[in-house]
């Protein structure tokens, strides 16, 4: 395994010999074991400048690709500026996997599908001409469709960025809206779109607005260590006369990237911060869905977590994940 001292080293690593960058090692791992990941690697522990987060004076934020789970869930500043994403890094996994794995770790962890993850079967991401989940065994698979993959995108961090608008640094490339590394899920073959050998860098998030605020929340099948079947952040801003004049929504572990609910976006804005308002917003999100045999209930599952965590938001009770 390659451990350069720098990120320009680490850069040409990747760039010349291939294989991937390993981070806190939580999804390489499990996937050298099971025959996913052959390597060769390049650690990244110790290159230091990809590491920490930095405050701008107008309360943007860098966040350091190497920067832990924990360590973000814990910041009190981020806490203070971007309530849902240090909720969403709080949610995730368990203590051990928090203090391990990484920001950039999880941006750009490979999918959970159990037919991908199995290497007796084959399917579009390892190289087959077809998906196996679409009629198999479909139960966690993607209730929106986007493309010929249904595996539903892991990373929660990743819905949290875009709903705050976020950019990533890539090195030796310009910044990469967070929306645009992930793409619109039509390539059944990538989890996301950074160039074989690319080295992602930070995560730079804008300062929040006036009056801003959000939340986070998940549905799952446990209350701890396990993935979440839905999961939605909501960001928004209510003006003085309680009318919503800017609403971000994205949800995740519904489609093949985390998405944006733009039709809940543009059915809230404008309209009385009210939980009737909310309702209304609701109505065209189901017409979006397109389930498969057994994930029907991803459907009503996503209502109600877009409800919940906007209420929420509404109540400016973004901070304390449930």
């Amino acid at each position: 395994m390659n451990a350069p001292t720098s990120v320009a080293d680490a850069a040409t690593a990747l760039h010349e010999h291939g294989g991937e960058a390993r981070a806190g090692g939580t999804d390489v791992t499990a996937r050298l074991h099971g025959g996913r990941a052959t390597g060769p690697f390049v650690d990244l522990h110790r290159l230091p400048d990809l590491r920490g987060t930095a405050f701008g004076d107008d309360g943007s934020v860098r966040i350091g690709a190497m920067t832990t789970i924990a360590e973000i869930a814990g910041d009190p500043r981020l806490r203070a500026g971007h309530p849902a994403l240090t909720a969403t890094a709080g949610a995730l996994a368990t203590p051990q996997i928090r203090t391990a794995g990484t920001l950039g770790g999880n941006l750009l962890q490979r999918n959970r599908c159990w037919y991908y993850r199995n290497p007796a079967f084959s399917c579009f991401q390892t190289g087959g001409d077809s998906c196996p989940a679409r009629e198999g065994a479909n139960l966690y698979s993607a209730v929106i469709d986007q493309g010929p993959c249904v595996a539903p995108h892991p990373s929660s961090m990743a819905l949290a960025l875009l709903a705050y608008d976020a950019t990533v640094a890539v090195h030796g490339a310009g910044p990469m809206a967070v929306r645009d590394l992930y793409g619109d899920g039509s390539d059944p073959t990538r989890d996301h779109r950074l160039d074989p050998g690319g080295l992602l860098l930070a995560v730079d998030l804008p300062a929040p607005a006036p009056g801003e605020t959000a939340a986070y929340h998940r549905a799952t099948g446990r209350s701890r260590a396990e993935w979440p079947l839905v999961e939605a952040v909501a960001r928004l801003v209510v003006d003085s006369d309680g009318v919503v004049g800017d609403v971000a929504v994205a949800a995740g572990a519904v489609a093949r990237t985390p998405v944006r609910l733009h039709e809940v976006e543009e059915a809230l804005t404008g309209r009385p911060a009210t939980p009737e308002s909310v309702d209304g917003a609701l109505t065209p999100l189901s017409a979006r869905c397109s389930p498969l045999a057994q994930n029907a209930y991803k459907v009503g599952l996503l209502t109600e977590t877009v409800r919940e965590v906007l209420e929420r938001a509404l109540e400016a009770d973004g901070e304390t994940p449930r």
